[in-house]
């Protein structure tokens, strides 16, 4: 890359006011930061996505009212889509980026130490890691099956059937494969999240010993509702409805 590319790029973020937001990125506790924000504003849309996917035990008028409802405000569902997507993308690379930095700095520290005790590398950012890739191939199929409608396993109504939303939301967690994926990507999401809610307040600062164990609570009691909640639908639905 040239200096004079480099220098467009670098006017092109200054004119945008987005400078402050590279310089974050440009460290650790900056990506942490934002990490931790990503995912506590994502933990907002699992809440309301499960509210909303719940009305399914009720029954089609309402989740088909419900569905409707949303698609009609179509702009700021496309707005909310796209800020959503971005929050993902940005969580998952933050993911990444400091996974591989914790992991060098753990190996440097084990080869500066030369300890004859084992060292542990495997901890728990390794384990968020490996839960939220399980997590990313569950979100994959989700929208394969219901925002694209590609499997071609399952039947889809065309979007004009009114009974679309609840009979393609039933015909996808009736298949065989998508019941088995949606079930363990809801409880490795909910072993994201018992360690994950907490730490986002970690990321921002916000760890206080007065307040922090009432936080770990909240999270566990957070992670179990979204994994029982979501597993609920895979498990239960389907049967309901036949």
């Amino acid at each position: 890359m040239t200096d004079s590319s480099v220098q467009s790029q670098t006017g092109l973020i200054d004119w945008l006011g987005l400078g402050w937001f590279f310089r974050l990125l440009s460290s650790s506790i900056g990506q942490k930061f934002v990490m931790g924000l990503t995912g506590l504003l994502l933990c907002g849309f699992l809440a309301a996505h499960l509210a909303g996917n719940l009305l399914l035990f009720v029954g089609p008028k309402a989740f088909n009212e419900y569905a409707h409802k949303l698609h009609e405000q179509w702009e700021l569902l496309i707005v909310a889509e796209t800020g959503l997507l971005i929050l993902f993308l940005a969580h998952i690379y933050l993911a990444i980026t400091t996974t591989i930095g914790n992991y060098k700095a753990r190996r440097e520290s084990y080869v500066l130490k030369q300890s004859k005790v084992p060292h542990r590398i495997i901890g728990a950012n390794s384990w968020m890691f490996a839960s939220g890739a399980v997590v990313l191939g569950f979100v994959i199929l989700h929208l394969i099956d219901l925002r694209l409608g590609m499997r071609g396993s399952i039947s889809y109504l065309p979007e004009s059937d009114p009974e679309a939303p609840f009979k393609n939301t039933i015909a996808a967690l009736s298949d065989p494969v998508s019941r088995v994926v949606y079930f363990v990507g809801a409880i490795v999401l909910g072993v994201h999240l018992s360690h994950g809610f907490a730490s986002a307040f970690q990321s921002l600062g916000l760890n206080h010993p007065k307040y922090t164990p009432l936080i770990k609570i909240i999270g566990k009691v957070f992670a179990v509702v979204i994994a029982v909640g979501f597993a609920s639908l895979a498990v239960f639905a389907p049967g309901m409805w036949k």
